[in-house]
């Protein structure tokens, strides 16, 4: 039984099996939906936020983790006798990076390590799960710290949203460049750089933008025999298949993870949404 408990929080979208099977606590952020509050992924699954985001007028928001949150999950695995590993979703997009920095401070222990991923969805998800796999190697913690730090700028992200309204109403896009790239039938190709979400290519049209993700991801990863690829998707399975059978034919990758994105991400991104995810 290892003593190093891994704690993240629920925008780095980590599928419930590999959550299950690492024993891995995952603190979820807040949605706001007209005027209920719900625990992304515990008060309310991913279906049923896409399917109430269909009907809603105003558009959710979210808020982060509190510092008080964290230190209660802090201070229950110190007193199980753990040492402590607080991965979290990019430091650029939410406070709750801010929020764990804070609740460490407060308890002043030694035992307690925080690791900004700059990452979002499973590309912060790679992180959690490449330190629970080393927790299960028996890898110290300064071990597995060094190698998450290492990673920071290794984990690509490519991904594609339906329509590009929830970016904009979120303001993590430009509205000019939203409303441009609605009228010309303009599907955008999305990057996360240092934390934040930046244009990567386009395609015109539905037809093209799986086989172009793909092409992307050869050029940008190349050889994938011996990695992992992670599919994410917001209500979109048969997309997602799609996307693992194209992944399997052109990169062949020794292992392929399908999860969902959350509310959290999905807030922002819209459903219909489609990613991958790999080291560069």
């Amino acid at each position: 039984m290892s003593n190093i408990q891994i704690i993240t929080d629920s925008m780095t979208d980590v599928p419930k099996d590999i959550v299950d099977k690492y024993n891995i606590t995952v603190m979820p952020l807040t949605i706001h939906f007209e005027n209920n509050e719900y625990r992304d992924g515990v008060d309310l699954t991913g279906e049923e936020f896409y399917n109430k985001l269909k009907e809603v007028k105003e558009l959710p928001q979210t808020s982060q983790v509190t510092p008080n949150t964290f230190m209660e999950a802090f201070k229950q695995a110190l007193d199980e006798g753990k040492e402590v590993i607080c991965i979290n979703g990019s430091s650029k997009a939410s406070g709750t990076h801010q929020a764990a920095v804070l609740a460490k401070k407060e308890l002043n222990s030694d035992a307690i390590d925080v690791v900004d991923t700059l990452a979002l969805c499973f590309g912060g998800g790679f992180f959690v799960y490449e330190a629970a796999k080393l927790v299960k190697e028996n890898k110290s913690r300064k071990e597995i710290v060094e190698r998450l730090i290492a990673m920071q700028s290794k984990i690509d992200h490519i991904f594609t949203v339906e329509t590009l309204e929830y970016l904009k109403k979120g303001g993590r896009l430009n509205p000019m460049k939203a409303t441009i790239g609605t009228i010309l039938n303009v599907k955008p190709i999305l990057t996360v750089e240092e934390g934040l979400v930046e244009p990567l290519d386009k395609v015109r049209g539905n037809k093209k933008i799986i086989g172009k993700m793909v092409e992307l991801a050869k050029a940008r990863g190349g050889d994938m025999h011996n990695k992992t690829v992670a599919v994410a998707h917001a209500n979109n399975p048969e997309k997602a298949q799609e996307l693992k059978q194209a992944i399997i034919n052109e990169l062949n990758p020794k292992e392929i993870i399908i999860t969902e994105i959350g509310c959290t991400i999905g807030t922002h991104a819209g459903p219909g949404t489609l990613a991958i995810f790999y080291h560069k």
